[in-house]
């Protein structure tokens, strides 16, 4: 029977297998601790490892105990001056102090875990998904691409690897030491001398005959000790590698004109940061495309998404005629899931959220997901309670979210805000089909 070891070094005054126990065991209480900590560090900070305080209560390793009031035992400890055996101890008066006690005793603090960066992003991210992964029309459909996966000694004579087939046959040729040509030539070459000689000499007739039995030696050996062996052959093998059978794409549309402050703008960096941790950190296989937009929208990179200083006037409807472009040009609805996160502050030029709408109403044919969040002041948090209140933007997403099931509409006011919201919009649900409601 096999015996596996796993000898792989524990990081520096950890334990992985006790750890993985106690995470396992104070898993929810360290997720509630997580989502605690998040209201009051950046969200680009969730990523960094971090140390949480969780109450002692349910951290101690399980142990064996001797039951205490079971039982009969006679002992003496040592340093005992005062009892012998058999001697009455009377119950200890009084009581109150040391822990639970009202005013007195001793307590203990919170107990401090120190989390790495993967675990908090396991605690983080685990029960969220982006909604309708995968396409109904795609679900039995799954391709196989070809991948390198070493050598093999048998296969198609296509695939014979030369380089390495030349490589065992020359270390085996050295191995067995195989007769050089040069020295069969060589040998050839003075046996052709010596019988080209008139008249030779005993010792020459001597030496040829030592010759020729040499050359005739070493031919043989040369035959016995091939060039190239079967053995020697090795073939490239390849192994199928499973293809995702949807790919995905996320496009991320923010509004950077002035009437987004750097508290707004913070704000919808913050969300976004969110949404491109969680879909790098759950999703291999996925793209993302930035798009800003103050008058005019425009493709970025993440760099320029998140730390350009861009502003200017404000209109909506050229992001998503941004999206529509990239969309055309790259990610054909047929092949690719498509969702969108948009962030803005809900200004926008006169009559330009009717032609929003028009332009949602093309997008949302081709979308998965599209969440909408809208950034507000403080203030006008209790203004608009109501979701049929808001600014010309947000009324006129309202029509469209009346219409498809798979378009979400939230609001942000304050930075304790976005983490909720964000649960929200891809908190793990049930797959529906992408059809306007009737």
């Amino acid at each position: 029977m096999p015996n596996f070891i796993d000898r792989r070094l524990n990081p520096k005054d950890k334990s992985i297998g006790n750890r993985q126990r106690f995470l396992k065991r104070a898993r929810e209480e360290l997720k509630r601790a997580v989502k605690e900590q998040v209201k009051s560090i950046g969200i680009a900070d969730v990523g960094a490892g971090q140390s949480v305080s969780m109450p002692t209560r349910g951290v101690g390793e399980p142990t064996f105990q001797p039951a205490g009031d079971t039982g009969d035992r006679e002992r003496v400890l040592p340093g005992n001056r005062e009892f012998s055996p058999g001697d009455r101890l009377r119950k200890p008066q009084g009581g109150g102090g040391g822990r639970g006690g009202a005013g007195t005793g001793e307590d203990e603090d919170d107990f401090q875990f120190s989390l790495s960066q993967d675990e908090v992003l396991d605690l983080f991210f685990e029960d969220l998904e982006l909604p309708d992964m995968v396409k109904l029309s795609l679900k039995e459909t799954l391709t196989f691409k070809p991948r390198r996966a070493g050598y093999a000694v048998t296969g198609s004579p296509t695939n014979i690897n030369v380089a390495k087939t030349m490589r065992n046959s020359h270390g085996r040729r050295i191995a067995l030491r195989r007769p050089k040509q040069a020295e069969l030539d060589a040998l050839a070459a003075e046996i052709a001398e010596l019988e080209q000689k008139p008249k030779p000499t005993p010792k020459d007739k001597e030496r040829l005959g030592m010759l020729q039995a040499e050359l005739e030696w070493l031919d043989r050996r040369r035959r016995r000790v091939p060039f190239i062996d079967t053995v020697d052959i090795r073939f490239n093998r390849f192994e199928q590698q499973p293809l995702p059978n949807a790919s995905a794409v996320m496009f991320c549309l923010m509004d950077v004109s002035a009437s987004m402050g750097e508290r707004e703008k913070d704000l919808a960096k913050r969300f976004f940061v969110l949404l491109h941790m969680f879909l790098r950190r759950r999703y291999e296989r996925i793209e993302i495309v930035f798009i800003r937009h103050t008058d005019e929208a425009r493709e970025v990179d993440e760099e320029t998404f998140f730390y350009s200083t861009q502003s200017g006037g404000t209109m909506v409807s050229t992001a998503l005629e941004e999206m529509l472009r990239v969309i055309e040009a790259r990610y054909p609805a047929s092949e690719w899931n498509i969702y969108a996160a948009q962030a803005s502050d809900g200004d926008n030029i006169s009559g330009d959220s009717e032609r929003c709408v028009t332009l949602l109403s093309t997008v949302m044919k081709y979308c998965q997901y599209y969440a909408y969040v809208e950034i507000i002041d403080e203030r006008e948090s209790e203004i608009f309670a109501r979701t049929d209140n808001g600014t010309s933007l947000w009324r006129a997403y309202r029509t469209v979210d009346g219409d498809w099931p798979n378009f979400q509409m939230t609001r942000i006011a304050k930075p304790g805000d976005i983490y909720p919201v964000f649960r929200k919009l891809f908190a793990k649900q049930p797959q529906t089909l992408r059809q306007p409601r009737k």
